[in-house]
This record gives C-alpha cells, structure tokens and sequence, in this order.
C-alpha cells in the first residue's frame, strides 16, 4: 500500500505501537493535550505544530488516538528531514466541545488541522443528555459559532487544510449547508460494521480521486469503517457553492446508492489536485486491524471502557468481515481519504518550515501524489498525470 508504515513493513506491525522513531525519547514527534486555556504550548520556532479537533466529548474512542498515530506515522517518513533541521511535529488535541478549547485560525502557527469523530447529535443544542441521540452528551453549544470562524479562516487560506471524520463531517456539514443530520430510519438501525460507500460521478473525473477510482473497478464501490446514527441528506436543490459530492451511502454490501452523502471536499489545494477541506462519515483512521485491537485491549485492561463498549468495537474489528481481501480494501479507502491528504499537507508544511531555516529537506509532498499515480511515474511527469 502507498502509506503503509515502512517500520511496519520491515519490523511487523507491533513495531510502531511501542518502538516507533519518531516518539522515543529524543524523537521528532510530541503529543500535548488541551483542556483547559493553559494547556496551551507557547509557539515554538522548532515544532512543526497540527491541531486536533477533538469532537468526542470526554467519551472512550479508538479514532482519537488512531489520528495521532496517523500524524506520527507521517512525520516517521519525514524523520531525516526533520532532524536535519532541528525541527519537529506536535500534535495539540483541543478538548472542542467539552471544554470549548479551539485553535487560532491558519497562519504562522497552524495550516493542519485534523477533525475526530464524537458522539451525540450533530446539533449541540439537541444534546440535552435525555434524548435517545444525544447518547447521554449534555453539551454547551457556545463552540459552535466560533468553530464556524475557524473553518472560514481555513477555507479561506490556500495554504491551510482541514481532513475530518465523522462528526467532524456532520458539523462541517451543518457550517457549509451541505446537508442535514436525520436520525438513521428503525428499518435502516444504526450504521456500525465494515460496510460501503461509492464514489460519485464527479469523484471518477476528480484530479486525485480518479486514481481511487481506476483501483476500485467500474461499480467504484470503497469498503468503510462505520459507527453512526445519523445520515447528512444534502438539500433538494443541491449543494453549495463549490461543495462537491466525493462519496455516498450504499444501502447494504452490493445494494443500490442511498440518499445519504458520505464524503464531501469543501475546497482544493492550490495546485488544484488534492482536497484541502475534506471529511468523510466513515472512520478511515481505523485501518490497521491488529494495532486497534492491541489499543483496545489496552484499554479495557485499564479500566477505561467497559466490557459492552469493548465487546462492539472488536466485533466491528474482528467479526465483520465479509471479504477474505477487506484489509486491503479497507487500507484502499484510507490511503486516499485520510492518510494521503494528511501526509501531502503536512509534508508542505514540513518541507517550508525546514527550507524557510535555510536547509534543502530532500523531502516534497509529491512524492505523496507519485504514490496515488503508481511508483513508475517519475517527478517530471507527475503534474502531466495528475
């Protein structure tokens, strides 16, 4: 696969989990949690920082942590680069709807950013911790109007991106108007399981989508990762503005395409291939089987979770398998919805910062783009495929 872990691939895939690079003391990556304003690392010169937008309300989850992973198996790529120039990559995860913690908008700071899935209603005001969809979430709406700002401030800096999942996906979709949260129908039950999506018309023509699509045949049906009550029904008079349908529901493995939409770019990078703003309502970060339920086990051996919650995410992990190759299309769907356009857009961001200290990197977020187009086109030829 073009983004899998090369420690992964040489050591096993528990190599990471405990032994990675990029975190060992010493190393080019660094966690830092924000819940409160003092939480906040001053802005250092040396840290390449990424802002997570953490949506999960304080609840036990495996895509928070799958996300930084996702982050810290980027910057192992670009480790060479990174300790050349002294620099390295900080996540800060803000606490967004329990404790109403947002980062500054894009600048010299931040130009990633990075949404996580959460529960309750997409709504925050409908979040009363009664109702059936709040899932017991009692919220202050009071981060939402702010939370809009940023997401301006993001789509309107060409150099900043923005990659979500899930809930963040239902609140990017409520900020644009793409489309609207309906709780899932009794006939339709929760949506949970390795399901599928399809890829849209326009997907198949997309600059960097297309590829995905050459991979998935004729049908351009993807495999997802799902765990949501609600599906985004867009308006009947379409979409706004340049919002563009990337991706919808199927109803049922092989079934006919839903109402609902899926995955949605909201804007493009300034060379017009990659999504910049983009988020999916699916969980692309739960990709790599055996470390989620290694994270897992963790957790319930610490008390964090209890034994119901355990016992559903390892049946979503290990008991719906309808296809002997789902790793693979699985890992498929995440390469080009979430750790694709995660590593281009850090990888820039990598690549400035160390050229702006006067060093060359030897690094350059096309080498994310010459992996979707296949490893025989040379650099040269790769803006002719794209």
């Amino acid at each position: 696969m073009p983004f899998a872990c090369a420690f992964k691939q040489q050591y096993g895939k528990q190599f990471c989990v405990t032994d990675c690079p990029a975190s060992a003391p010493c190393g080019i990556f660094e966690y830092v949690r924000v819940e409160r304003p003092e939480d906040i690392p001053s802005a250092d010169p040396l840290a390449v920082d990424v802002a997570l937008l953490d949506m999960n309300h304080g609840w036990p989850n495996l895509g928070h942590d799958s996300l930084v992973h996702a982050v810290m198996d980027a910057s192992c790529e670009a480790i060479e680069a990174l300790e050349g120039a002294g620099l390295r990559v900080r996540v800060l995860s803000f606490d967004v709807r329990r404790s109403g913690l947002l980062p500054e908008a894009p600048g010299p700071r931040f130009s990633v950013y990075v949404g996580t899935g959460g529960p309750g209603h997409i709504d925050p005001r409908r979040n009363d911790g009664v109702a059936t969809e709040a899932q017991g979430v009692r919220e202050n709406p009071e981060w939402e109007a702010p939370a809009f700002r940023l997401f301006d401030a993001i789509q309107e800096d060409e150099n900043a991106a923005l990659v979500g999942v899930c809930h963040t996906f239902g609140v990017l979709c409520r900020w644009s108007g793409a489309a609207q949260p309906v709780l899932r129908s009794p006939e339709k039950g929760k949506c949970t399981g390795v399901l599928e999506n399809v890829l849209s018309e326009s997907a198949r023509e997309h600059p960097w989508f297309r590829h995905f699509a050459a991979k998935l045949g004729a049908e351009g049906r993807l495999r997802v990762v799902e765990n949501r009550l609600f599906d985004l029904i867009p308006p009947p008079d379409g979409l706004p503005g340049t919002v563009q349908a990337i991706g919808w529901e199927t109803l049922g493995v092989g079934g006919v395409r839903g109402e609902a939409l899926t995955m949605l770019e909201f804007a493009r990078d300034r060379g017009g291939i990659v999504p910049r703003v983009f988020a999916v309502n699916h969980h692309p970060e739960i990709v790599d089987r055996y470390r989620q339920v290694m994270i897992l086990s963790q957790k319930r051996d610490r008390g964090e979770v209890s034994e119901e919650w355990y016992r559903e995410r390892l049946e979503i992990l290990t008991g719906s398998l309808p296809d002997e190759d789902v790793d693979q299309r699985l890992h498929l769907t995440s390469d080009f919805t979430l750790l694709g356009p995660l590593r281009f857009h850090l990888f820039r961001q990598i690549r400035e910062r160390v050229e702006s200290r006067g060093r060359w990197t030897g690094l350059h977020e096309s080498r994310v783009l010459q992996a979707v187009a296949g490893e025989s086109v040379g650099v040269k030829r790769t803006a002719e495929v794209f």
